[in-house]
């Protein structure tokens, strides 16, 4: 298990992601080959692990179980927000809180309800996540892409539309 999130840095990444409702959940499968699935995140706890619901009959819950290092991505295009979480998935079935976090959108894909013996859940314990949140200076980075390609010298990054947030 890896060390308490700092408070700080889990409201940096909660600040960014918790607007965006799917991500895309990439993970190994049996041939060390990428899988990327779309996913709705449920709910970024206060120690900052990502919840989501899956199915016990899925490639990405036998997946985790054997190379539980996954990626988790989000973005808002029309923000200019992109975040990519890196983490260790964690398989879940605790009848509470499955209860705890249903909702209707998930009743859409389990209709037999919070205990379908089906029904479970993954846990994200993040790592580090990295983001591009280009939103609050986009003229300036629409400006420095058209210079760059007239230049042919690659655009300059504004530090704070780029970082890293250890967890």
């Amino acid at each position: 298990m890896y060390p308490t999130n700092s408070a700080h840095n889990v409201k940096e990444l909660s600040d960014k992601i918790n607007s965006v409702r799917f991500a895309m959940f990439t993970t190994s499968d049996k041939h060390g080959h990428l899988v990327a699935t779309p996913m709705t995140n449920q709910e970024m706890d206060k120690e900052g692990h990502l919840w989501f619901f899956t199915s016990i009959n899925t490639g990405l819950w036998e997946d985790i179980a054997a190379t539980p290092e996954v990626n988790v991505s989000f973005a808002e295009p029309k923000d200019g927000l992109y975040v990519s979480v890196s983490g260790r998935a964690e398989r879940v079935v605790e009848r509470a809180k499955i209860h705890e976090l249903w909702n209707p959108f998930v009743a859409a894909w389990f209709p037999n309800g919070p205990d379908d013996i089906h029904v479970a859940l993954v846990r994200v314990v993040p790592h580090s996540a990295e983001f591009w949140d280009t939103a609050s200076s986009r003229m300036v980075s629409l400006f420095a892409m058209a210079k760059a390609a007239i230049t042919g010298e690659p655009p300059k990054v504004d530090p704070a539309e780029h970082g890293k947030i250890d967890l």
